[in-house]
């Protein structure tokens, strides 16, 4: 099973032309847990009314994370 993970960040100006998400990562609000992707858009549809994210100073992100046994390929 597919878990998802709904992280709710700020939006840090751009301080150069490219960004690393891996080398700094932008700082987190919030992360919820989801276990199937419609409770995660439900989530995250919640958190997109937020004022600070309709204003651009936050975003919303899902991410799938800790796919189970049934969704890998299958290796003799």
């Amino acid at each position: 099973m597919t878990r998802f993970l709904v992280v709710l960040s700020d939006v840090r100006p751009v301080e150069t032309p490219t960004r690393d998400e891996r080398a700094r990562p932008e700082r987190r609000r919030q992360v919820v847990g989801a276990s199937s992707r419609e409770a995660a858009d439900r989530i995250a549809g919640a958190f997109m009314a937020l004022g600070m994210v309709r204003a651009g100073r936050q975003r919303v992100k899902v991410i799938a994370v800790g796919r189970g046994r049934g969704n890998r390929p299958h290796r003799p």
